[in-house]
């Protein structure tokens, strides 16, 4: 049966522009691990009339004499009727036989140079990135038939080496794209794809615990509930989430501890962590470039993100973590960790934590990173223009006031005199505003006012899964209501 390619309209339309040009092409393409990048590639160019599709795939840990065999022997396959090649000795060679191939084949075809886990290819003093810079500028970027894709999972070298490239490759590519894991509407015609008919508020549950990403989806089966399917990935024995977690980040960074410490830290603080902070509580492990370096990493990764809270541009950058299967583990998995090595916890565990205060914590914080990811979708909601300019909001009093500090989860700052205040609360029912929770949202309104001096027109909404229960107070302080049907909703240009 052949391979279905779900959402990345995008994605799809920037590879069938490079493939229909008369020109070379030369494309980036990065974005996590299991997030589809191969998949992409390979669905979307395999088979394909009047296609040559060379890829092969760069082994992790791999000396330069393997990395080069394997690529030698893709080149047998797809070239040469797969006829056996004898392998060179380095890379320079190697894209020399595969210039030659190219020359060979039929002119009438596009030939698609898919080099997949680039990274994984570089070895230590392998020079194939210099080697790649001579062939592109010398033969490659002269022959439109063409199209070079470069991928990788670890997002900063990519970035750093290819897009970035301050040598030969500079300014080289033609077009370069980041695969983001799949937003919740992509999500639930994915499951649906699969045969899989849950409803949303089981698909949001499921995200809150494994995102978006298109590989953990495919772990989800038929005829089983949220808590259910929780339950058997994540707090059986050696269970895929337990599991997937150290695979994740030693697959992506040499020194992947590090990283998992990093990510726990900035975890550990619920509204995001100052970078200064952040540098001081890490010690030796985040000083210098090298630490700003790490963080960097992380983020390309999309693990985490950098943000600076409305009117704070000079108190510097704050990080929080975005992904959502980083928090379930740190929260859920890694205290029970050793335990789920050697054996499955009880039936019904997830369950019974559900009715935990701390489930509740983790539920609000999951929720929030969600929401992060979907601000077209709130924009859309509140009717808001699309250059309303997102944000968060911080007030910390000096030591000794009395005055209480202030969290604005998510604000936007709109072109027609007015900000929208956004709260974000996870229930299980519709949310009720009672007279205790009014008077702190006024509070908190008078407090921003009093601290930015704007002179705008302030309003209030509220996002919650399950909306909202109308009384007294919701017509008087809430201006909009975003539920979960309106992050499900695909919004154009997404």
């Amino acid at each position: 049966m052949a391979q279905v390619l779900i959402g990345r309209e995008r994605e799809q339309h920037i590879l069938a522009q490079c493939l229909s040009s008369d020109m070379p092409e030369f494309i980036a393409i990065y974005g996590r691990r299991r997030v589809g990048k191969t998949f992409l590639v390979r669905t979307f160019f395999e088979g394909k009339d009047g296609v040559i599709f060379f890829d092969v795939m760069g082994a992790k840990a791999t000396p330069l004499k393997a990395q080069i065999r394997h690529f030698t022997k893709r080149l047998g396959e797809v070239f040469y009727r797969k006829a056996r090649l004898v392998a060179s000795k380095n890379w320079d060679e190697t894209f020399e036989v595969l210039t030659e191939a190219i020359d060979e084949s039929d002119p009438n075809q596009k030939v698609v140079l898919f080099f997949d886990e680039f990274p994984w290819m570089a070895t230590h003093n392998s020079r194939l990135l210099q080697t790649l810079d001579y062939y592109w500028n010398q033969y490659w970027s002269k022959n439109s038939r063409i199209k070079l894709i470069i991928c990788g999972s670890s997002a900063s070298w990519i970035i750093d080496k290819i897009v970035n490239n301050k040598g030969g490759l500079h300014n080289r590519l033609t077009q370069h794209m980041f695969l983001e894991p799949f937003n919740l509407a992509q999500t639930k015609q994915f499951l649906k794809k699969q045969s899989i008919h849950l409803n949303d508020k089981q698909i949001l549950e499921l995200f809150m615990a494994m995102g978006g990403v298109p590989y953990y989806l495919k772990k989800i089966e038929k005829h089983l509930s949220a808590t259910q399917l929780i339950e058997r990935l994540a707090f059986k024995q050696k269970s895929f989430l337990l599991e997937e977690f150290d695979n994740l980040f030693s697959s992506l960074f040499n020194d992947a501890a590090a990283f998992v410490e990093i990510i726990k830290a900035i975890a550990a603080v619920r509204y995001g962590i100052l970078q200064d902070t952040l540098l001081k509580k890490m010690g030796e492990a985040l000083q210098g470039k090298g630490g700003i370096d790490q963080l960097k990493a992380l983020q390309n990764a999309s693990f985490i993100t950098s943000f600076r809270p409305h009117w704070h541009k000079r108190r510097g950058i704050y990080y929080r973590v975005i992904d959502e299967y980083c928090l379930f583990y740190f929260y859920w998995i890694e205290p029970v960790k050793n335990t789920l090595l050697k054996n499955s916890l009880l039936a019904g565990y997830w369950d019974k934590l559900k009715a935990k205060p701390n489930w509740h914590s983790w539920a609000g914080l999951a929720f929030e990173a969600i929401c992060y990811k979907h601000l077209p979708q709130i924009t859309k909601a509140l009717a808001l223009s699309p250059t309303a300019i997102p944000n968060t909001w911080r007030y910390t009093p000096q030591k000794g006031d009395d005055e209480q500090g202030v969290q604005i989860d998510l604000l936007f700052d709109r072109d027609d005199d007015a900000i929208t205040i956004c709260e974000i609360k996870y229930t299980d029912k519709p949310f009720v505003i009672t007279k205790e929770y009014a008077g702190k949202l006024q509070k908190k309104v008078d407090v921003f006012k009093k601290v930015t001096r704007t002179t705008k027109q302030l309003f209030i909404a509220l996002i919650t899964a399950n909306g909202i229960k109308r009384n007294h107070y919701s017509d008087q302080l809430i201006s909009g209501v975003v539920t979960m049907d309106d992050l499900f909703v695909e919004v154009e240009g997404m």
